[in-house]
């Protein structure tokens, strides 16, 4: 018998996003290193706070974020990444690594007037996640994950050098075109040459290969949306210029650091929700992770890919969500 993507297999039929809502409150904040990051705050200017972390980086937060936590019980602040989205300046390279989002994220806390708050992300959303609650675990009442992204390098030439190509190889075929043969070896140090062009074509080019590669590999079944979401000019620029500059620098942090301090959270409750067929990042780190954080609840979605919109992911992030709001 097919799936029914509809129900979990016990039949319970699976949630889905909140309604649509607006912002009660938006500002920029100016980190005083060249950046204005653009914030918003919706839900209940009362409720449990709770920040949402996009992926990418560098993808911006689309309206659907401000829908993942019960606005009638919720504070949500959702903010854009240094350089993505509505923040200043587009596709910036400068001043922008993990540890300056760690402490934008500190700073917006602060602005805010939380004293702890529940930290939400997936992919790269789910990296900084971690980053931020390893150094200010004193500061986190909750986390909630989904596919999990722990910047080890195998993970990165995982998708961007053998691994994901042979699962994807006539998309794979489309993503390798901009980079010369003998450039090929190190694809990632390759296009960071053609973003990084004094010639705008070559890096709008460049830029959406990148953007488009993850557009089209994320999701188990195929999302027509993808290519032209990930596609769009000024998105594709800031994910693709972003998103390179952070992997070629391994985030600038220690290879495997963030599994290796998972210690850090014990006692913290969270929930990992991971796509079995995620294509991105595999299960494993995601497991890896789970088993290193005691008081953490790792939720394997038979279903599912690497995208939160997937209807057995989506169910766990809003299950989770909704039991935390009670705690």
């Amino acid at each position: 018998m097919p799936f029914d993507r509809s129900t979990e297999p016990d039949g319970t039929p699976r949630r889905g996003l909140y309604p649509e809502i607006e912002p009660y409150k938006t500002g920029m904040m100016d980190t005083g290193e060249g950046h204005e990051v653009y914030w918003e705050l919706c839900g209940n200017p009362k409720g449990k706070p709770a920040v949402i972390l996009h992926g990418g980086p560098g993808g911006g937060c689309p309206p659907q974020y401000r829908q993942f936590c019960d606005p009638a019980r919720y504070n949500i602040l959702l903010f854009d990444q240094r350089g993505c989205g509505r923040s200043k300046p587009h596709a910036s390279l400068e001043n922008n690594t993990t540890w300056h989002l760690v402490d934008d994220i500190e700073r917006l806390r602060k602005l805010c007037g939380f004293d702890k708050w529940l930290v939400f992300g997936g992919s790269w959303g789910s990296t900084l996640a971690l980053a931020y609650a390893q150094k200010h675990p004193e500061r986190v009442t909750e986390i909630v994950l989904r596919g999990v992204f722990t910047l080890r390098r195998f993970e990165l030439e995982w998708y961007y050098q053998q691994g994901a190509s042979m699962y994807f190889p006539e998309k794979w075929e489309k993503f390798i075109t901009p980079v010369v043969p003998e450039n090929r070896g190190d694809m990632m140090a390759a296009y960071r040459l053609l973003l990084t062009s004094d010639d705008e074509k070559i890096r709008l080019d460049a830029a959406r290969a990148w953007s488009v590669w993850e557009g089209v590999t994320t999701t188990l079944l195929p999302d027509p949306r993808g290519e032209e979401n990930f596609g769009e000019e000024s998105f594709a620029l800031a994910f693709a210029r972003i998103e390179n500059h952070y992997f070629v620098h391994g985030g600038w942090m220690e290879d495997g650091q963030l599994l290796r301090d998972a210690h850090k959270l014990n006692g913290i409750p969270g929930v990992i929700a991971q796509g079995r067929y995620d294509m991105a990042f595999p299960p494993v780190s995601a497991y890896e992770l789970h088993k290193g954080w005691k008081g953490s609840e790792l939720m394997m979605v038979e279903d599912s890919g690497h995208a939160w919109n997937e209807p057995g992911t989506l169910h766990h992030l809003i299950t989770a969500t909704d039991r935390f709001a009670k705690g």
